[in-house]
């Protein structure tokens, strides 16, 4: 039957109802209308949901069915009164036989109003259709212009009631989903007994809004060492944030269990090559894992931007990373990662990013501001005297103010202080 059809919006005296009913001799009259602007209500007519289907076209607003329409293969009146061996199953069953009509139709035309026909004797069932789907029904009896103009105009915006309730409802589920999976994304840090600060900042791409494929997260293990951890999934799909989760609990479960450095990334590589959708798939990754005396740290680079550290009488600066680190994970197979131990000293900062905060322009259609343009920013916050999630705050701000507008790539920042 193809893709469910949008009915038009009705414009001025352009209302179309198609009449679904069985007596090819016209035996159901259907009187002359008038909408509410007192144009003609134009009607159609086939005898069958084969017909329907054909004349169903987009310009039709609603849809008149009689139930007592005997369309398609016929279905043995006594099939489950046998099987029941009572009275009230023959019944049953021909209500069901009915209201099969109503159902193939609604499924034919889910996003057009229909409205059911039936004897006037027969409440039970025109109250049935309504629960089934129907927007109304109608007695054989009622079929006067006013009565019938009334109806179809009253399930024509019922109908478009139900489906933006149902797309305000679809929406909100999403967002809720959606919300789950960012908690995910952003974890509680596990840091009790540190010295450190903690602060970080998530904040999704322009053009999506929760989802996004960075992920980070900050651990203090039995030994006193604080690992933190920051990536980038390519892509920013669903797909794409619900492998930054499983990376990010990966990580999680085997920096407790002791792995740091290369061991620890080549593990996360073989879990992504795992689960990743698509070979094309890559993350890149920034762990940093700080001594229990807080001045001295190993970091590791899968790909992924150097991390800034401030203190010690200097201003802003990356972290020396020895010969650039190794690849993304999920490039080459059997890659390898060095460690690179660097001093921190008695008090800074360190800031680790994704690359979207470094990837914006400075004024519309002018350079990126890359990672020499976040270092001013950050100085010149910092001497100021905001640290925190103040900075953080200060920081992004300025970097979208630069950019004229929010930026299209998805920005995860964490920010860890001592002394």
């Amino acid at each position: 039957m193809g893709e469910p059809r949008e009915p038009e919006a009705a414009p001025t005296g352009s209302l179309t109802l198609l009449v679904v009913e069985e007596d090819p001799a016209g035996s159901l009259a259907v009187p002359e209308m008038l909408d509410a602007s007192g144009g003609r209500v134009r009607v159609r007519t086939a005898r069958n949901l084969t017909e329907a289907e054909r004349l169903l076209t987009d310009d039709v607003h609603c849809i008149l069915l009689d139930l007592a329409l005997s369309d398609g293969p016929p279905v043995p009146a006594g099939a489950q009164a046998a099987a029941r061996g009572t009275e009230e199953a023959d019944v049953a069953d021909e209500e069901r036989d009915e209201l099969d009509i109503l159902r193939r139709v609604l499924r034919m035309a889910p996003r057009h109003a229909v409205l059911a026909l039936t004897a006037e004797d027969d409440a039970e069932r025109a109250a049935e259709a309504v629960r089934v789907g129907a927007q109304d029904f109608l007695f054989r009896g009622e079929l006067d212009g006013r009565v019938l103009s009334r109806a179809i105009r009253y399930a024509v915006e019922r109908k478009r009631a139900d489906l933006a309730q149902r797309q305000l409802t679809e929406s909100r589920m999403r967002a809720q989903e959606n919300a789950r999976l960012e908690r995910g994304l952003l974890p509680t840090p596990l840091l009790d007994g540190s010295e450190l600060r903690f602060a970080a900042r998530y904040r999704p791409g322009r053009s999506r809004a929760l989802l996004g494929g960075d992920f980070y997260d900050t651990v203090r293990t039995a030994d006193g060492t604080v690992h933190a951890m920051i990536g980038d999934v390519c892509g920013h799909g669903p797909d794409e944030a619900a492998l930054g989760v499983e990376l990010r609990i990966a990580w999680r479960a085997l920096t407790f269990a002791g792995l740091c450095g290369d061991q620890l990334l080549g593990t996360l590589q073989r879990v992504l090559e795992h689960e990743r959708s698509s070979d094309e798939i890559f993350a890149t990754l920034c762990t940093v894992d700080i001594a229990p005396d807080g001045r001295r740290a190993g970091l590791c680079l899968a790909g992924h931007p150097a991390p800034l550290v401030a203190g010690g009488g200097r201003g802003p600066r990356l972290l020396p990373h020895g010969d650039g680190g190794g690849p993304a994970l999920g490039v080459l197979p059997g890659a390898r990662w060095p460690r690179t131990q660097v001093e921190l000293g008695g008090a800074w900062s360190l800031m680790m990013y994704t690359d979207g905060l470094i990837e914006g322009h400075i004024g519309q259609g002018g350079r990126r501001l890359g990672q020499e343009g976040m270092l001013g920013i950050v100085g010149q916050r910092m001497v100021t005297g905001l640290r925190g999630e103040a900075l953080l705050d200060a920081v992004l701000a300025e970097v979208r103010e630069l950019n004229g507008d929010e930026l299209t790539d998805d920005v995860a920042v964490v920010l860890l202080d001592r002394g």
